[in-house]
């Protein structure tokens, strides 16, 4: 997703991007956030059947499995405006979900994450 990325960014449509490698959201998201600001997530994103097994078979908390596992967000971009950004990405073949949106907060950069009930089953 390297171009699909590079050309939200020529647009001018990008803020910021997080890899989620290790450490999930929570251990890279807030990394690319100012001071003051908060990831608020909804964990509305369809969450890979291998995300569910994992969390099944090996009773994992769902903080458990956002720390350690991507849980489907390979990465996340925060935009200036989202209808153009995902329209860019979808011409561009890249799969794309709104997980959230960026909000004021007090100190540092912060993730929240409304997490369902029975999340990710």
């Amino acid at each position: 997703y390297a171009r699909a990325v590079l050309a939200l960014h020529r647009a001018g449509l990008l803020k910021a991007a997080a890899h989620i490698t290790g450490g999930g959201l929570p251990g890279n998201l807030p990394r690319v956030l100012p001071e003051g600001t908060a990831a608020v997530l909804d964990a509305s994103w369809p969450v890979p059947p291998v995300f569910r097994w994992i969390a099944d078979t090996g009773g994992i908390e769902p903080s458990e499995m956002l720390r350690v596992f991507n849980c489907g967000i390979g990465m996340a971009l925060v935009v200036t405006d989202p209808d153009a950004a995902e329209a860019s990405l979808r011409e561009r073949g890249e799969s794309v979900f709104r997980i959230g949106r960026i909000e004021r907060d007090e100190g540092s950069a912060a993730l929240h994450i409304d997490l369902p009930s029975g999340w990710p089953r």
